[in-house]
């Protein structure tokens, strides 16, 4: 059985996995979790009832959470691009900017997402306002953080670009990243040009309507 990822374009964590995958070119099978394809949907739940995508199958195998999966393809189907360093210590720097994308700069999003979604326009802006505030202080550590670096950790792209990378493209969405921070739009630049990321992006801009907060007409 072939590599199976269930998923939706448009989800950052979903997109997160699929920069892995396309770094590496690993053959997978993407299954959509959508009104359309109630059968991925069936098959997903039952193999993970958390009811949080992506999901990635390999055989009978399910692996589950983004940046497990990530280092499971580098384990299980390693690639010329190693997403995860041999060293300690930067193999520690990696994660840490992983978490730091992930918990700092996606998370506040997603409040944001959801308190849109809640269509209550108190909800609406009070998360708006309360993502605003985390995301500034996110892009402040960022941009002394990035230095003359190329990519997150350094000169080589990682795990931590692959969860840099839906983070700050959706982040800049929800709280545009200021002209104060130079170096961090210029990262998120870099990260828009990354092939394997532009193919992402390219194949969630059919869904961009789903943005709750109004997607911009750019990128």
């Amino acid at each position: 059985m072939s590599l199976a990822l269930y998923g939706h374009p448009f989800s950052s964590y979903t997109q997160k996995a699929l920069v892995a995958l396309y770094e590496n070119e690993i053959p997978f099978d993407f299954r959509c979790i959508d009104a359309d394809h109630p059968q991925h949907a069936q098959e997903w739940l039952s193999r993970w009832p958390m009811a949080k995508f992506p999901l990635l199958v390999d055989g009978e195998r399910s692996v589950v959470e983004t940046s497990i999966i990530i280092e499971y393809l580098q384990r299980a189907h390693p690639g010329p691009v190693r997403l995860v360093p041999d060293d300690g210590m930067s193999t520690l720097d990696v994660r840490f900017l992983d978490r730091f994308f992930d918990l700092h700069v996606m998370s506040p999003v997603q409040g944001a997402v959801g308190g849109a979604l809640s269509g209550d326009a108190g909800q609406r802006d009070y998360f708006r306002a309360r993502a605003g505030e985390t995301l500034e202080r996110a892009y402040g550590w960022l941009e002394g953080q990035l230095g003359d670096k190329q990519w997150a950790a350094g000169g080589a792209f990682s795990l931590a670009d692959c969860a840099a990378a839906p983070a700050l493209f959706y982040a800049d969405w929800t709280h545009p990243i200021s002209p104060e921070h130079p170096r961090v739009r210029a990262y998120r630049a870099r990260l828009l040009e990354r092939p394997s990321f532009a193919r992402a992006v390219r194949e969630a801009r059919p869904y961009r309507h789903l943005f709750p907060l109004g997607a911009p007409d750019r990128d």
